[in-house]
């Protein structure tokens, strides 16, 4: 990545967990809007895991959903509709969620650079397990061979980014047999788990991968915060117009 687009300042680190989908959604979108206002100084990074469910992107994709959505009922996974770019894809438990919440224009990143330093991130942390993961130009995200690691799909409001995202480190691959993961009719997705026949990194060395590889691609710092905390520096920074 150019020189020119590094951050060289701190970042908000959130460990979050497990948490349901449309609460992330939520805490996004109360971030972008404290970014884009102002009150919000530095990136935030949200790392988390969420319970099984199936996003469907800007372009829809119920097209692409190869299960009726009464047996996703019967298994109790919703399918939600969002802003994010990208087709249908699923999310569940052993799957490493980052949310990047950045100010595009003041990081100096164009929407591709900073796609590609995501991917990068993704490609690191794999290496980190032993597993060789590359680009391809099918679609963006990460790849092992023919098959699918990890999956990007952003949202930019006033220049300010949200959604992020998914590694697959020891997730469950079953649900995605029930999709075109991204719309990509033949695809099969992966794990490192799978990748390197169980071997593979455990989420809590998967998340410390990842901030380690986040830190060094985007040449920042991420200083572990809680949402109180955060909060609170929001609600005591003063009213700035948004822009």
């Amino acid at each position: 990545m150019p020189e020119k687009v590094l951050y060289r300042q701190q970042s908000h680190g959130l460990f979050l967990g497990l948490l349901d989908y449309k609460s992330a959604w939520r805490l996004q979108t109360h971030l972008v809007s404290a970014k884009i206002s102002g009150k919000l100084k530095h990136p935030v990074f949200l790392f988390m895991e969420h319970p099984p469910v199936f996003t469907l992107g800007r372009r829809g994709g119920r097209e692409n959903l190869k299960v009726p959505e009464a047996f996703l009922g019967t298994k109790g996974i919703d399918v939600v509709h969002i802003e994010r770019g990208g087709d249908i894809t699923y999310h569940g438990p052993g799957q490493l969620i980052i949310y990047p919440i950045v100010d595009l224009r003041k990081a100096r990143l164009g929407v591709k650079e900073f796609v590609f330093g995501l991917e990068e991130v993704m490609i690191r942390v794999a290496a980190d397990s032993g597993v060789r993961a590359e680009r391809n130009d099918i679609n963006r995200g990460v790849w092992v061979g023919s098959k699918k690691l990890g999956s990007i799909g952003i949202a930019i409001r006033h220049g300010v980014s949200f959604h992020g995202l998914a590694l697959n480190v020891n997730t469950d691959l079953e649900p995605f047999s029930w999709v075109n993961p991204c719309g990509l009719s033949g695809v099969q997705m992966i794990s490192l788990e799978e990748a390197t026949g169980g071997k593979g990194l455990s989420m809590e060395q998967a998340l410390r991968s990842a901030r380690i590889h986040i830190e060094a691609v985007f040449q920042t710092k991420i200083q572990e915060t809680s949402f109180e905390t955060l909060n609170q520096m929001i609600e005591s920074a003063p009213e700035l117009e948004e822009v």
